[in-house]
């Protein structure tokens, strides 16, 4: 019988506000992210990338394990969001610069 461990349980907060999103392909950097207890290194849903700021171009919809470096996610570039459930709170330059994505 094969061995397996289990390393961890999904938990996904339910950011969006309407079901209708558009994302598109996004190469998700491992720049600045701390590995996790397990040495993972996790970029959580919900992450405004590339950055919290005037640069940003969407939020994360889904975790990317970037442990072995860059991997594609998807990136949401026009929704209704909830702000309150996003895991950082956006500042005003990035809600300027996703003029396409409301936040409630």
């Amino acid at each position: 019988m094969p061995y397996v461990k289990k390393v961890s349980n999904a938990e996904r907060v339910n950011f969006l506000a309407a079901s209708k999103v558009q994302s598109f392909t996004y190469q998700v950097s491992g720049e600045g992210v701390t590995p996790n207890e397990n040495g993972k290194k996790i970029v959580k849903v919900g992450t405004i990338l590339p950055a919290n700021d005037e640069t940003a171009e969407g939020i994360l919809y889904t975790d990317v394990d970037v442990s072995n470096g860059p991997q594609p996610g998807a990136l949401i570039v026009e929704a209704y969001v909830l702000e309150e459930r996003l895991p950082v709170t956006p500042d005003a330059e990035a809600k300027t610069a996703l003029s396409k994505i409301t936040f409630r």
